[in-house]
């Protein structure tokens, strides 16, 4: 018996649950291609996708400029490791650490492999350059954190799914509310070699902090000789109106975790960039990785530098979040209770009345446009930086029409 268009995205579905491990609850759609701000799927349904892979798709599906840069670099060279030089690693770092403001370059593959780098670089800053005594280096880090899925990193969670179940964990963290700069310097004492931060944290909601908060926080790990960490894997590269999103304050931490949108939503990439001094402490043999660093990455890496260079998707995204604002604003009291809005990123807090997250997540769905729901009551907006007003209006609309 053939297989008609109706049923061919259940049988994919149902060939994915019988052999795929039960990490992930996706939404019931499957995806064929996409194009822009636009993805369809296997019975040829358009959809218009507000979630961007987690921010991975900034510049939306299949950008003309991206998808060059890897064809030509597919043809000529895509990996080495890192035992030889390869031609496209150079001219990458170089453009990433400009953009930056700093000297030196880690690169890696997932964010969650920055932040372990990040969390590296930090305890041997500590020993090598501070003084603190071995094995007693500790890192302040925020309730409410979304770093990664690896065990040293879901042992600071305080996320029940992400963190029970998966010790024995490693020490040296410390916790504090996010937010709150007086608990921060509370915490830090002779010992601790950094403060690991997302400037706006995006798993719990898109969390935006006080007016303030990342300049106090910088003043403080400046006192007390003490690495601001920032974790810009989702907010940074152009998501919020800046570059990063510590741009919005004009604080510059000591070290940037960069990923997602940093391999132009077509490959993983990513990125701890610091100045020498701190970098500098990591020594041959010491950390690594067989695909960070390679070629087809770093082509595709540079090419996404150099189009945020010319500062053309901030300013999309600072103009256009002020709309998606705006749009967003008119439902608080009609489903919504609170938004919380940084350039095109967003947070929607639905009332229970109106559904659980989920819910609303799937009925969106079903009316063509993708959204992500966290925290039970939440729904996630991150559309590519690529989309039109007119888009926005439309995703608003439905999103009316579900909650009413």
């Amino acid at each position: 018996m053939s297989t008609t268009v109706d049923d061919l995205g259940a049988q994919l579905i149902a060939a994915e649950s019988a052999h795929v491990a039960h990490n992930y609850h996706p939404l019931p759609v499957v995806a064929a291609r996409a194009e822009g701000v636009w993805v369809t799927d296997v019975e040829g349904k358009r959809y218009l996708d507000l979630l961007s892979a987690y921010s991975a798709l900034n510049f939306g599906h299949g950008h003309p400029a991206i998808l060059a840069a890897a064809r030509e670099q597919l043809e000529r060279l895509t990996l080495t490791s890192r035992a030889f030089h390869n031609d496209r690693l150079g001219p990458f770092a170089t453009a990433l650490a400009q953009l930056c403001g700093k000297d030196l370059v880690l690169p890696m593959n997932t964010g969650a492999e920055a932040v372990e780098t990040g969390i590296k670089v930090a305890r041997a800053w500590g020993y090598r350059t501070k003084g603190v005594a071995p094995d007693a280096a500790t890192i302040v880090v925020a309730n409410g954190n979304f770093h990664g899925r690896t065990t040293t990193i879901v042992g600071f969670s305080d996320d029940p799914t992400a963190h029970d179940d998966f010790g024995p964990y490693a020490p040296g963290f410390v916790h504090v509310p996010y937010g709150d700069a007086d608990a921060i310097a509370a915490a830090i004492d002779e010992n601790t070699a950094a403060v690991l931060l997302e400037p706006i944290q995006g798993e719990a909601g898109v969390v935006i902090p006080p007016d303030g908060f990342l300049r106090r926080v910088r003043e403080i790990c400046t006192e007390n000789n003490v690495l601001f960490i920032a974790d810009e894997i989702q907010s940074g590269l152009g998501r919020v109106g800046e570059t990063f999103a510590c741009d919005r304050e004009g604080v510059v931490p000591d070290v940037y975790l960069l990923g997602k949108a940093l391999g132009g939503g077509i490959l993983p990439l990513s990125a701890v960039v610091a100045n020498e001094d701190v970098l500098g402490v990591i020594r041959p043999g010491e950390h690594g990785s067989t695909f960070g660093g390679n070629p087809l990455a770093a082509a595709v890496g540079l090419r996404v530098v150099e189009m945020l260079a010319s500062g053309e998707f901030q300013t999309r995204a600072k103009a256009l979040g002020e709309h998606l604002a705006q749009g967003l604003e008119s439902l608080v009291g009609h489903g919504v209770t609170a938004v919380r809005v940084a350039g095109l990123w967003a947070g929607v807090d639905i009332d229970p009345a109106a559904g659980r997250g989920r819910e609303i997540a799937e009925k969106l769905l079903a009316r063509g446009v993708l959204v992500k729901d966290t925290h039970g009551q939440t729904i996630r907006i991150a559309p590519p930086l690529t989309i039109r007003a007119t888009e926005i209006d439309w995703a608003i609309e439905q999103l009316r029409h579900v909650l009413s």
